[in-house]
């Protein structure tokens, strides 16, 4: 079974979904035994990393999730705010994070660019992947494929050995990162339409 962890933010129903989409038995739950009896993991997320660490404390679900993912080694797939949280630290919220991948979360800075590019914070819309190196979450997923992006916090100080995929907004920014068990994705599969679909196909298939 999967189990798209509940911390009371992100858009679950919308995950899960997909899920059906694809003919995969998945559940919504924050019950420690689910997740810890879970084949995989996917941890959503939408809004303020501060408010996610204190809902993750507040659900009783930080031992929970350090057991399944780093001694269980279930795997898990981060979304968006839910990659976000496997790092050390984020300025927003200025808190520590799950520190299960090391980094940092920061704003979006673009003092040092032209001012004639005119980028929006957040960054929202279709945005391309540039593929760094392989792995099977990417199966079937060519170079420079489009996804759907709504954030103004990206991964910093990630070790290359981490970093899967960047995106170029202003500057390269790590768009999907790994290490061992431990899947993220800054974009949103689930907003992503087919290509979409094929990383969640991919997550629960491959990895």
């Amino acid at each position: 079974m999967i189990v798209i962890v509940d911390f009371g933010m992100g858009n679950l129903r919308s995950i899960l979904k997909k899920f059906e989409m694809i003919k995969v038995g998945a559940v919504i739950s924050s019950k420690p035994e689910d997740i810890l009896n879970a084949e995989k993991l996917v941890l959503p997320g939408v809004g303020n990393f501060g408010q996610g660490m204190k809902n993750i404390r507040q659900y009783g679900l930080l031992p929970v999730l350090e057991r399944a993912i780093l001694i269980k080694k279930i795997p898990i797939l981060g979304v968006c705010l839910g990659m976000q949280l496997f790092a050390q630290f984020s300025e927003e919220g200025d808190c520590a994070g799950l520190g299960f991948i090391k980094g940092k979360i920061t704003h979006f800075n673009f003092e040092n660019l032209p001012q004639t590019q005119n980028l929006r914070i957040p960054h929202v819309g279709w945005n391309n992947i540039k593929i760094k190196k392989e792995t099977d979450l990417l199966k079937n997923i060519p170079e420079n494929t489009r996804f759907y992006f709504t954030h103004s916090y990206h991964y910093t100080n990630v070790a290359e050995e981490n970093i899967i995929a960047t995106t170029d907004y202003g500057y390269d920014f790590p768009s999907i990162i790994r290490q061992e068990n431990i899947y993220g994705t800054q974009f949103h599969p689930e907003k992503s339409h087919l290509l979409g679909l094929e990383i969640y196909k991919n997550f629960i298939n491959h990895c």
